[in-house]
């Protein structure tokens, strides 16, 4: 077997997505990283690769070369998950894997002939609740790797479930049409149901005050490239930790990491939830509630503002305005955070973050808005090609 043949080989490497149908172009072997050829028998080619494709075992028989892959990461069983749920589906080695895709992505984005690598494949987003960063990046992701994006704006009022359809229903019928679902819902939990009804994969796009586990990767992909480093930091978490859906899976996400230290920052009403607190402890990680943001803002290597959701709570409009505008990030906590430190926002943001900030280097929250496209092109990716 030579380089030609093997270039000519269409099988993927390490295990595939078991709810992918393997009916397109597969990752070449010569296009993966720093990849080694060196001569072993055949009988060893046979024990090395055995690929997984729906459940059965395919033997490739062919060669004399034996492919030595020396990334980040190893590829096979370790890694392979079917949908992306919940922030604490990932371990370390699995994220620096996302990264290492991630910043890859990096180089077919500033590349003007983008990449076919998802030519042929389609992505649904259901978005039944409002969105503009997380669906924009989601379909640039998927269109700058060459796939299509069928797309719903407002489900919850222009789909059927207008009519009382279930949400089980729609995911069965718009798998019929797709080859991954991008949803985003108002209900916690909503993303685990469709995960379970669908053969395809499920990304959740945000589950009400539940979870949003693609913002809470490139977050942390952010802050390695902002601070250079995961370990040892010191993080903020300032706004509404209660409904707040971004700051409950980057804590998941951030207990992955060692000497992390969390401050919970926030109006009494919308302070961060028992189970994340509970989690945090059984991991080791240490955490802390302050009603100081000056204070915490000058130890912190992040300080990651949230705004207030006023739509989590249901007509209690008095306690949103008490809430509302007691923490504020401007120039007087500029003044006494570090000159490494960042300050990081989800988005949107009101008034939370003043305007005047956005022109001081430390401010990284639009540079983080950016990263998520890179993010979600490497979900898609290991998603429908596999690693």
């Amino acid at each position: 077997m030579n380089a030609a043949s093997l270039f000519s080989c269409s099988m993927h490497m390490g295990v595939t997505n078991p709810k992918i149908d393997s009916k397109t172009s597969a990752f070449c072997l010569l296009n993966r990283p720093r990849i080694h050829l060196k001569s072993f028998s055949p009988f060893e080619v046979l024990e090395k690769s055995k690929l997984s494709s729906k459940g059965s075992e395919i033997l490739c028989r062919a060669g004399a070369l034996q492919v030595e892959s020396a990334p980040l990461f190893s590829v096979g069983q370790k890694f392979q998950f079917d949908d992306v749920i919940e922030a604490q589906q990932f371990d370390r080695e699995t994220l620096s894997a996302i990264f290492e895709v991630a910043r890859s992505m990096e180089n077919i984005r500033n590349n003007s002939s983008g990449s076919q690598m998802l030519k042929g494949y389609l992505m649904a987003t259901l978005f039944y609740e409002p969105s503009t960063r997380t669906r924009l990046s989601f379909e640039s992701a998927m269109k700058r790797l060459g796939g299509d994006v069928l797309t719903t704006e407002n489900a919850r009022e222009f789909s059927s479930v207008a009519k009382g359809e279930t949400l089980e229903d729609t995911i069965r019928t718009v798998e019929g049409y797709s080859d991954v679902i991008v949803m985003r819902h108002f209900e916690s939990g909503a993303a685990k149901k469709a995960a379970a009804t669908a053969t395809i994969p499920v990304i959740n796009a945000g589950d009400g005050p539940g979870q949003h586990p693609t913002q809470a990767l490139l977050d942390v992909y952010t802050i390695e490239r902002e601070i250079g480093k995961l370990d040892g930091i010191k993080v903020g978490l300032v706004g509404d930790l209660a409904n707040g859906r971004t700051v409950r899976s980057l804590a998941y996400l951030l207990a992955k990491y060692r000497d992390v230290k969390l401050y919970f920052v926030s109006p009494n009403v919308v302070k961060m939830k028992d189970d994340i607190k509970e989690y945090l402890t059984s991991k080791g990680v240490e955490w802390e509630e302050s009603s100081d943001l000056m204070e915490v803002a000058s130890k912190c290597d992040v300080v990651y503002q949230t705004r207030i959701q006023k739509e989590r709570f249901e007509g209690k409009l008095n306690l949103y305005e008490e809430a509302r505008g007691k923490y504020i990030v401007n120039q007087d906590v500029l003044k006494v955070m570090q000159n490494h430190a960042v300050v990081m926002h989800p988005l949107p943001r009101l008034d939370e973050i003043e305007v005047d900030v956005d022109s001081d280097p430390r401010a990284a929250y639009f540079r983080q808005a950016k990263n998520g496209l890179y993010i979600r092109m490497a979900l898609l990716k290991v998603l429908l090609l596999g690693w």
